[in-house]
């Protein structure tokens, strides 16, 4: 049995030599690419060396096994496309101008702020003044009502101090109520179409605060029902006065006339 095993292994052992030798010579010793390069651009590699096939002549290591590619990436390291440029500083000048920029900015801004405020302080004040003299000349008489202001003014100025006179050696409550009553009752009298036009005024200002404008109008309801009431009995005590007085007269005329 051992004797038929090695006769078979001598006899396949030749034949397998030659399969081998035969593949070697059969088989192609370069890759082909489906686009090869020009031949004008590509040299044999057994004209050049090895070092310089793989430095000149980037063509050549296609036809190389894949174990150089390692060093031809060693010994042509791939450049970057993107270098990062160093940081400039910037000049000396540069940095004044733009430090002066800032200040000019500053300044302008807060100028600029300046000014609109006192454009807007100076507006308020124009707008004051135009309502302030706008009701002063509001509180004027028309010229129809044929009424002058200074000459009235100063009756009612003689008249305040003819009260503060008269309640002199009275009460304190007396000295503060009586001359403010006479003059205001003397500039009814004197200039009662502007006492009307200062009353609309007061009344236009009290209509903003509720609350005094009610308490006004139940004083001056009061006060004018007082005034209807005391012209209603001063008719009829006058009324009365004059039929006391006719009836007197004529008992003495009866008189005289049954003396003679």
């Amino acid at each position: 049995m051992a004797a038929r095993l090695l006769s078979l292994r001598r006899r396949t052992t030749p034949a397998a030599v030659g399969a081998v030798a035969v593949s070697i010579f059969l088989l192609p010793k370069r890759t082909l690419h489906a686009e090869a390069p020009p031949e004008k651009h590509v040299r044999h590699p057994a004209v050049l060396s090895s070092d310089q096939a793989l430095l000149t002549f980037p063509s050549t290591q296609l036809a190389r096994k894949p174990i150089y590619d390692d060093l031809a990436l060693i010994r042509n390291p791939p450049k970057s496309t993107s270098q990062d440029p160093s940081p400039i500083s910037p000049a000396p000048t540069d940095r004044l101008a733009y430090q002066i920029r800032r200040a000019r900015l500053f300044l302008h801004a807060h100028t600029a702020i300046a000014e609109d405020q006192l454009n807007s302080f100076m507006s308020t004040i124009l707008t004051h003044e135009r309502s302030f003299t706008q009701t002063v000349a509001s509180l004027a008489p028309p010229p129809e009502s044929h009424e002058r202001v200074m000459p009235g003014a100063l009756y009612v100025l003689v008249a305040a101090m003819a009260g503060s006179i008269i309640s002199r050696n009275r009460n304190i409550l007396l000295r503060a109520t009586v001359p403010f009553a006479v003059g205001f009752g003397a500039a009814w009298v004197v200039l009662p179409v502007t006492m009307r036009n200062v009353g609309d005024l007061v009344w236009r200002y009290e209509e903003r605060v509720p609350l005094i404008s009610v308490n006004h109008m139940r004083i001056r309801g009061a006060v004018e029902e007082t005034w209807r009431q005391t012209k209603r009995r001063g008719e009829v005590t006058r009324k009365w006065s004059d039929e006391r007085v006719r009836e007197v007269r004529e008992a003495m005329e009866g008189w005289v006339r049954k003396g003679r």
